[in-house]
């Protein structure tokens, strides 16, 4: 079974994280899969936007394969690590993205939807970077991408206490476009893809390269990335990491050390 389905519907290509048993967690296979539709939607002029789901009604993404990192096992693309966490968060196109959220999106799913243009929510949805609460942080993206959308303070207790909202506090906020049922969620995001493809997509290209200031593939965010490398690095040498993700496999309160 693919971890990545791919569909082309009309000019807006399908992408959906299949890994429904996992949570959606994201392996080297979901980011190569990912990150590979994410080069055909920007060579192919048919395709004009990109709807990004997950499969089953549980959950959009859990974020990193915490038990393909205990494996020993990459979790990025072989080959195109500069892709990010799902071949996705540090993967700008200029083709329009929408995250179409059909579940919980904790820590990299969370990711996944900061680093996507819009995002559609089902009513069951719910969002947050628990990374501090097993001694690491939201290096994909997260710790810097969150106080950019949301109002400063609400992204940094969202960063500092670990604690989800729910998809009705993410509307409120503008972290979400638009929140359904959650059997309408992929349709919702679908309608908002036609509705974009229906304009002039040269047009609607140059818009967002010029909204996100994306200059060759690439946006002007490095040192951002760099610090978060940097700091990240450190973080996961601690004995504070080994700590915080043995209590959470043994469901008890985590004893830091701060060291």
């Amino acid at each position: 079974m693919s971890a990545v389905l791919v569909e082309q519907r009309e000019h807006v290509l399908v992408v959906v994280i299949n890994r429904p048993q996992a949570m959606n967690a994201v392996d080297a296979e979901v980011s190569t899969g990912v990150g590979e539709a994410l080069e055909r939607a920007e060579a192919d002029a048919g395709i004009r936007a990109v709807v990004l789901t997950g499969a089953g009604e549980r959950a959009f993404c859990a974020g990193a394969d915490l038990k393909a990192i205990g494996r020993g096992q990459g979790i990025l693309a072989p080959g195109h690590e500069d892709w990010g966490l799902a071949g996705y968060v540090r993967h700008p196109i200029s083709k329009p993205t929408i995250a179409a959220v059909n579940g919980f999106a904790l820590g990299g799913g969370t990711e996944l939807v900061l680093a996507s243009d819009l995002a559609v929510a089902a009513e069951t949805a719910t969002f947050g970077l628990p990374e501090v609460a097993r001694g690491l942080f939201a290096a994909a993206g997260g710790a810097f991408r969150l106080p950019e959308q949301l109002p400063r303070k609400v992204a940094m207790e969202m960063i500092l206490t670990g604690e989800p909202i729910t998809a009705a506090r993410a509307l409120e906020l503008g972290l979400v476009n638009r929140v359904v049922a959650a059997e309408q969620v992929l349709d919702a995001a679908l309608e908002l893809a036609d509705r974009i493809a229906a304009n002039a997509p040269l047009a609607v290209q140059a818009s967002k390269r010029v909204a996100l200031g994306l200059v060759d593939g690439k946006i002007a965010d490095d040192a951002a990335w760099d610090l978060t490398n940097r700091e990240i690095m450190g973080v996961a040498r601690t004995e504070d990491v080994r700590e915080g993700t043995l209590a959470f496999a043994e469901k008890r309160k985590p004893n830091w050390q701060a060291r």
